[in-house]
């Protein structure tokens, strides 16, 4: 099983970051949103998944309002996918979420329906507790609605 970490170092983050999501093209293949998620990393609760010394997965979180925090962006390595690593990962932040009071964990997807990949990531939510909280149909242009769902934590 991997060994899920928290990460503090800028550097770790970014490096770590920039490892798990360039190996994932089918979720993160525009360069710019990409960089922008690496940025974005920068000063938040950062956990990473590493098999034998290397990463293979990592998410961070971002507060979006008083009581929730999002699960900013997540990334296993394909090879890596139905190992327990997501579960994993999503355990740690909502242990670290709960410790620093938040009452609700969102995360943002595309909607079912549209991608076979993001199918799979809709169906992975579901199955750690996620419920569909609200859709977006424009917000990342009309090929791409995004999915919100949330989960309470207390």
């Amino acid at each position: 099983m991997a060994e899920i970490r928290q990460i503090s170092g800028e550097g770790e983050k970014a490096e770590i970051a920039r490892r798990i999501l360039e190996a994932l093209p089918e979720w993160f293949g525009i360069p710019e949103a990409r960089e922008e998620y690496i940025r974005g990393s920068s000063g938040m609760p950062f956990f990473a998944a590493f098999e034998q010394k290397a990463p293979v997965g990592f998410l961070y979180l971002s507060q979006t309002g008083k009581d929730t925090v999002e699960l900013a962006v997540m990334g296993v390595r394909r090879e890596y996918h139905r190992q327990g690593i997501g579960r994993a990962l999503v355990a740690a932040a909502k242990k670290d979420a709960l410790q620093r009071g938040y009452s609700f964990l969102q995360v943002k997807t595309v909607q079912m329906g549209r991608y076979e990949d993001y199918d799979k990531t809709n169906l992975f939510y579901g199955a750690l507790g996620f419920k569909e909280f609200e859709v977006f149909p424009t917000l990342w242009g009309e090929r791409n609605p995004c999915q919100i769902y949330v989960m309470a934590l207390k």
